[in-house]
C-alpha cells in the first residue's frame, strides 16, 4: 500500500510516497530510502522500483528533491536549484523519518540512488552509519568530468565568468539565471545535452510526469562541477555496495564508473545493464536493474 507523505528537513517540507512492505509480519520491516537524480521528480519511473522492493517485503520511502515536484524549497532560496550537499542531507532526513515510522525496522535501512543521486547514495553510505546497504544506479562519479561534457556552448566549455556574474546579480537581489535541462540547440547551454536525455525527459513529461519542469538554475552547473562522490567510495566499507552501470553510458560515464568501482572495498558487486544512461528505467534494463537491487537488499537486510 502506498501513502502520500511529507516530512520536515529542518525547515523544508519534502513530499513523496511511503510504501508499506507487502507480506510483512510482526515487527518492523527493512526500508529502502530513495530519491531521483538531476532535476527529475519521483514520478519519472521511481514508482516502478519502489513497487519491486515493496513486493519483496521492504518498506520504501521516496520523495521529490527540495525545490522540485511537490517538495518545497528552503526559505529564501530559489526553486529548481540542484545543490548536491543539500540533497545528501535530505537523504539523512529521510532516513530519520523512515526510522520513526512504526512499520520500519530502524536498524535495517538501505539507500538507493540513480544518476546524480547515485552519487549521493554512495556519499550517504560513507558518512551515515545508519545505512546498512547501498545501491547506486548509473551513478555520477565525477562532477568535474561530467561538467566538462555537459557545460558547453558550440562545443566549448562555457565561460566561468557567467557563474561569477550570476552570483553577483543574485547577491544584489536579482533573480537567478536559468538554463533548460534539455534542448537541441548546440549554441545554448543545457543541463543534460545528450540526445537520449532529450528523448527520455520529453517522453516522461508527456506520459507520466507532467509536473517535471525543463529548467534549472545556472548555479546548478557550478555546484555540479565541485561535486566528487567517487572520493567516498573507499570509505563505504564495511557497508555492502552495489553499483549498476549502463554499458554505454555516455553521460556520467560507464567506463568512469567501472574504474571507480575498483577503489571500493569489499563487500561489493557491479552489474552492467546493456545500453546508455537511461537504460535501467524501462524495457529489459529495468528488470535487470530492479532485480539486482532487490536481491542485494534482501541478501544484506534479511539474509535471503
Amino acid at each position: 500500500m502506498r501513502h502520500d507523505v511529507e516530512f520536515d528537513a529542518e525547515g523544508v517540507t519534502l513530499r513523496g510516497w511511503f510504501y508499506e512492505a507487502e507480506g510483512a509480519g510482526t515487527g518492523g520491516a527493512p526500508c529502502v530510502v530513495m530519491a531521483h537524480g538531476w532535476s527529475a521528480t519521483r514520478r519519472l519511473y521511481l514508482d516502478r522500483f519502489a513497487e519491486v522492493f515493496a513486493a519483496a517485503g521492504m518498506c520504501v520511502l521516496v520523495w521529490d528533491n527540495r525545490g522540485f515536484g511537490d517538495s518545497d524549497a528552503a526559505p529564501g532560496k530559489p526553486r529548481l536549484e540542484i545543490d548536491p550537499w543539500e540533497q545528501i542531507r535530505d537523504y539523512q532526513h529521510g532516513i530519520s523519518y523512515a526510522q520513526n515510522r512504526p512499520e520500519v525496522d530502524p536498524d535495517r535501512i538501505a539507500v538507493w540512488g540513480s544518476s546524480f543521486s547515485g552519487g549521493h547514495a554512495f556519499v550517504v553510505a560513507a558518512i551515515d552509519q545508519r545505512v546498512k546497504v547501498v545501491c547506486g544506479q548509473a551513478p555520477l562519479i565525477s562532477g568535474r568530468a561530467t561538467y566538462d561534457n555537459v557545460a558547453r556552448e558550440n562545443n566549448q566549455v562555457i565561460d566561468p565568468g557567467r557563474f561569477a556574474a550570476d552570483r553577483c546579480a543574485r547577491a544584489a537581489g536579482g533573480l537567478p539565471a536559468m538554463i533548460p535541462v534539455i534542448g537541441t540547440d548546440p549554441a545554448r547551454v543545457t543541463g543534460v545535452p545528450t540526445p537520449d536525455a532529450y528523448q527520455w525527459f520529453s517522453r516522461a513529461q508527456e506520459t507520466i510526469a507532467p509536473e517535471w519542469c525543463n529548467e534549472v538554475t545556472l548555479r546548478s552547473l557550478e555546484l555540479l562541477r565541485g561535486y566528487e562522490p567517487a572520493a567516498y567510495l573507499p570509505l563505504i566499507t564495511p557497508t555492502p555496495l552495489l553499483m549498476i552501470v549502463g554499458s554505454h553510458d555516455g553521460l556520467t560515464g560507464g567506463n568512469l564508473a567501472a574504474s571507480a568501482f575498483e577503489t571500493a572495498a569489499e563487500p561489493k558487486k557491479i552489474v552492467f545493464v546493456p545500453g546508455g544512461h537511461f537504460a535501467a528505467y524501462t524495457g529489459p534494463g529495468f528488470a535487470t536493474a530492479a532485480t539486482a537491487a532487490r536481491d542485494w537488499f534482501l541478501r544484506h537486510l534479511t539474509g535471503n
